[in-house]
């Protein structure tokens, strides 16, 4: 009994220790499928469409630094990785169109419904120290079918926007933040 309890927690520690790296990307990689959920990547569960708030922490002052795309049983991951210092805030919710704030300008963003996604606590690089996300745009993984890509992070007014174009007709997700790195992830139901 002894033993079997020594090896559940010791089980229980790789998978913890597992779930703590960044995926084996680096700032401004190219795009990594996301391993599998452990302790620390278990998704917060996609139970409606209705928009989703958090509080950005005072010292907030946080870049994209990447974004990855990742497909599990029952729902798709993407997640923006984050640089700088505090935590980010956010509102995630569903649009009729992509409009780009500042200009008011239309962004194109393929798939049946558009989740705009908004990082409170957000940095011009040049004020966060951090070197930006640089990748493509909009940032696609065909291993990810329920995504149709992630469209631009753009800064403006402490607020970065973003979009992600969903094949579905807005399925419920679900909002959350990860550390080291600092990462706000959005999971999105499939069927």
């Amino acid at each position: 009994m002894r033993n079997r309890m020594v090896l559940t927690l010791a089980t229980a520690a790789v998978v913890v220790l597992a779930g703590c790296g960044n995926g084996g990307t680096t700032p401004g990689a190219p795009l990594a499928s996301i391993p599998a959920p452990s302790a620390e990547a278990t998704p917060a569960t996609p139970e409606n469409a209705q928009p989703k708030r958090g509080t950005a922490s005072a010292d907030a002052g946080l870049t994209v630094t990447n974004i990855r795309l990742g497909h599990q049983p029952g729902f798709d991951r993407v997640v923006y990785e984050l640089g700088g210092t505090g935590l980010p805030g956010w509102l995630v919710q569903y649009a009729d169109h992509a409009v780009q704030d500042g200009s008011g300008n239309p962004v194109e963003v393929a798939g049946r419904s558009i989740l705009e996604v908004r990082i409170l606590g957000s940095a011009y690089p040049f004020d966060s120290g951090v070197t930006p996300y640089s990748g493509p745009d909009p940032a696609v993984d065909p291993s990810v079918p329920g995504v149709a890509g992630v469209y631009r992070t753009m800064v403006f007014e402490g607020t970065t926007q973003s979009f992600i174009g969903v094949q579905a007709d807005r399925p419920a997700f679900a909002v959350s933040t990860l550390s080291n790195p600092t990462r706000l992830v959005v999971d999105i139901a499939t069927p």
